[in-house]
C-alpha cells in the first residue's frame, strides 16, 4: 500500500520560490525525509545522524560547501548545530537565489530558535505531524479548510452545507484506532505495529530524550510518558501529576516541555480574550498521535477503544490534531489554537483565533448531538458575538444544528 502525496508537499514548494532554505520539523518517523526526497529528488541527500555524512560535512565545511553550494538536503539538523551559523554565509554570498536547501529536525527544542535567529530572513519553517486523514485516504485535502482563507461570517455556513463528501468512505474510527505513523500504518499488519510502537517508545526515551537531556532520570520520565497517555485532552494539574510519579511541580513543567518541543504533546493554552473573569487558565493538553495514546494505554481492538472511558476524551484529541494538521498544510498564516473553560463549567473544546476570525469548535464521539450539548458553545458564539459554531461528530451527514452552528462529520476533515 502506498500513500498519497503529502500534503505539505505543496508548501515546500512555495517556500522555497520565496526562501534559499526551509526546514521541516516534526516528530521521529513522521515522514520528513520521504517528504523531502520527494520534493527534490535530484539534490543531494545527507543524514546528519549518519556518522559518514557528518564526518564528511563537519571535518571541513567551507570545502564542502565549495563542492555543494547549492541542492542539498541536510536530514536531522540538530545534531549539527553550527551548520546553521555557515549556511548563513553560504546564503549570503547569493542572497537572491532561492531554492537551495532543505533542513528537516526533530526532538530538539533549539532547533527553531536556531533556525530563526541565524536564519532571519532567510528561511521558511513548516510542521509536519503524522498522517493525516485524507493522506491515509488517498484524497486532497479537503475543502473544509478552504474556509480560513477568508473571514468567517455568517455566509460560511452556507459554504460548509455545500461541502462535497470525501470520495472513499473513510473509516476514520480506524484510523482514529491505529494513528498516523507512516510505518505502521502502511504495513498493515497488526504484530508489526505493536513490535513497531514498544521500538519507537524505547527510542524516544533512551536516545532522544536522554540525548537532549542526559541528567534526566529516564525512568521518572517514561512514567510521565505513561501518564499523559490518560490525561489526553484535559487540564493538567502538574502538582496532582507530580505527585504521582513522586516529583516536584517544577519537574512536571519541565517534562511537559520536554515533551511539547520533542513534538510528542502539544500544550492548547486557554483562551483568555474576554472580560470573564472566571475563565480557567491552566493549559490542557492532547497526545498528538492517538495510534500511539491507544498503545500506551493498552488499547489494541476497535471493541477496546469504544468501550475505554477515555473514548470522549482521546476521540477530542484526534479531532484537534486532525484540524490543527489541516490549516498548517495551507498558505493561512497568523492563527492560533486554545480551549475554553469556566470555572461555573462552560466549556469549548477548541478555539481557532486568527486572520479569519474566532471560531469555536465542539467536539462530541457519539454520532448524534442534542439541543442540550450546544449550551456551552452557545453561550460562547453569543457573549463573543460571532457569527458561526461548529460541531464535529461521527455522524454521516452535515446539518445545522441551531441557527448559528452546524454539525460537519469527523470523515469530511
Amino acid at each position: 500500500m502506498s500513500v498519497c502525496l503529502r500534503n505539505q508537499y505543496h508548501n515546500i514548494n512555495r517556500l522555497l520560490e520565496i526562501f534559499p532554505a526551509v526546514l521541516i520539523l516534526g516528530v521521529r518517523q513522521c515522514g520528513k525525509s520521504t517528504l523531502s526526497k520527494l520534493a527534490r529528488k535530484d539534490w543531494k541527500y545527507y543524514d546528519l545522524e549518519n556518522s559518514k555524512d557528518y564526518d564528511y560535512i563537519s571535518s571541513d565545511i567551507d570545502f564542502f560547501f565549495k563542492e555543494n553550494p547549492t541542492n542539498i538536503i541536510f536530514d536531522e539538523a540538530q545534531e549539527f548545530p553550527s551548520l546553521f551559523k555557515n549556511l548563513r554565509g553560504i546564503i549570503d554570498a547569493n542572497r537572491d537565489q532561492n531554492n537551495r536547501f532543505i533542513l528537516t529536525g526533530s526532538s530538539s527544542p533549539e532547533l527553531i530558535e536556531m533556525a530563526s535567529n541565524t536564519l532571519a530572513g532567510r528561511i521558511g519553517i513548516i510542521e509536519l505531524g503524522t498522517l493525516k486523514l485524507n493522506e491515509i485516504s488517498k484524497n486532497k485535502l479537503p475543502d473544509f479548510y478552504d474556509i480560513f482563507s477568508n473571514e468567517i461570517t455568517s455566509e460560511t455556513l452556507t459554504k460548509l452545507k455545500e461541502l462535497i463528501p470525501p470520495k472513499e468512505d473513510i473509516d476514520s474510527l480506524d484510523i482514529f484506532l491505529k494513528g498516523g505513523y507512516p510505518s505502521p500504518v502502511l504495513k498493515q499488519n497488526q504484530i508489526f505495529y505493536e513490535e513497531w510502537m514498544e521500538n519507537y517508545f524505547q527510542t524516544y526515551i533512551n536516545r532522544d530524550v536522554k540525548k537532549l537531556f542526559p541528567k534526566m532520570d529516564s525512568i521518572k520520565y517514561r512514567r510521565f510518558v505513561g501518564m499523559l497517555s490518560e490525561l489526553s485532552g484535559t487540564i493538567i494539574n502538574k502538582a496532582q501529576l507530580g505527585r504521582s510519579i513522586d516529583v516536584n511541580e517544577v519537574t512536571i513543567r519541565d517534562y511537559l516541555e520536554i515533551a511539547h518541543k520533542t513534538f510528542f504533546w502539544r500544550m492548547i493554552p486557554s483562551y483568555e480574550k474576554t472580560k470573564i473573569k472566571s475563565v480557567t487558565k491552566m493549559p490542557k493538553g492532547v497526545l498528538r498521535d492517538t495510534g500511539f495514546l491507544h498503545y500506551l494505554s493498552n488499547i489494541y481492538t476497535r471493541e477496546q477503544m469504544l468501550r475505554s472511558p477515555r473514548f470522549g476524551q482521546n476521540f477530542e484529541s484526534f479531532v484537534i490534531e486532525e484540524i490543527i494538521k489541516g490549516i498548517q498544510a495551507t498558505s493561512v498564516k497568523r492563527w492560533d489554537y486554545y480551549y475554553y473553560r469556566t470555572k461555573n463549567g462552560i466549556e469549548v473544546d477548541l478555539i481557532l483565533d486568527g486572520k479569519f476570525g474566532v471560531l469555536p469548535i465542539e467536539i462530541k464521539s457519539g454520532s448524534s448531538t442534542t439541543i442540550k450539548d450546544l449550551k456551552s458553545l452557545n453561550y460562547f458564539i453569543e457573549s463573543q458575538n460571532l457569527p458561526i459554531g461548529i460541531v464535529i461528530n461521527n455522524d454521516d451527514q452535515i446539518k445545522m444544528l441551531s441557527e448559528k452552528i452546524i454539525q460537519i462529520p469527523v470523515s469530511y476533515l
